[in-house]
């Protein structure tokens, strides 16, 4: 790990849960959030932007390359006090979700990536959006498909989820507080990835998880040929379909404030 790595990860405490780049053990998930965040970042193009929940900082950080002001909120203090140091273009405020600390219809756009399955009041918080929203304001929402992230179960296997969605579900949440859904698509792995799934056995994300549940917290041996593997991975190995949604990674929705 290099100096900067390793600051990262004193800084905000890894847990497995929290996507931090520059760590070669974390890159595919890094990668698969990143792509999303590329493909969003130009509805970002002058707007006055609020993230919230930023986590590491690298999304919002991203976005004030299109942005006009970028807001990150997160409720975490060590995290907030990271991204104010690192990312210093970004304006940086801790809060909590379930009462955002901006005023009514004074936000163009509210980034919501990778957050909304860890939120208890799904609906309270999609209101809140909705209220600090301008009219025509842009919602941009990522989260894992309930479909393929815990297939077989109601209850999140992931101990930091505390309810995961299906598309359809996404979908009716969204126009319930209000929102008129511009583009409901899913991640899924491109050709490089579906090429990995074959060669470890149907799921490079599996092949990742039997390493990290076999192991004790922290001290994971990694084979050399899969974590060079995953290592090389980029956001370009991902792709956005809005077809075949049950059977995608990740939900990425645009919704619109009516």
């Amino acid at each position: 790990m290099s100096g900067s790595t390793a600051e990262r990860a004193i800084a905000l405490h890894l847990t497995g849960e929290r996507t931090v780049p520059g760590v070669p053990e974390e890159n595919y998930w890094f990668r698969r959030h990143e792509a999303a965040y590329l493909a969003l970042a130009p509805l970002c193009r002058d707007a006055v932007v609020l993230e919230a929940g930023c986590g590491e900082g690298y999304g919002a950080a991203l976005l004030t390359e299109h942005a006009r002001s970028v807001l990150a909120l997160d409720y975490d203090e060590p995290t907030t006090t990271h991204v104010a140091r690192r990312y210093p273009k970004l304006g940086v405020v801790r809060g909590n979700l379930a009462f955002l600390p901006v005023a009514s219809g004074s936000v163009d756009v509210v980034a919501n990536l990778q957050v909304i399955e860890h939120l208890w009041d799904q609906a309270g918080f999609l209101a809140e959006c909705h209220r600090v929203l301008r009219p025509g304001g842009r919602l941009l929402v990522t989260t894992p498909n309930r479909l393929t992230f815990t297939p077989d179960s109601d209850t999140p296997l992931n101990p930091y989820h505390t309810r995961e969605l299906s598309p359809s579900e996404l979908d009716a949440l969204l126009r319930e507080a209000g929102f008129t859904v511009e583009r409901l698509s899913g991640v899924h792995h491109g050709p490089s990835l579906s090429e990995l799934d074959r060669r470890y056995g149907g799921s490079v994300v599996d092949a990742q998880l039997a390493v990290v549940m076999g192991s004790l917290p922290g001290q994971a041996t990694w084979p050399r040929d899969l974590l060079a593997d995953v290592e090389a991975i980029t956001a370009d190995d991902f792709t956005l379909r809005d077809d075949d949604l049950d059977a995608s990674l990740d939900l990425l929705a645009v919704a619109v404030r009516r």
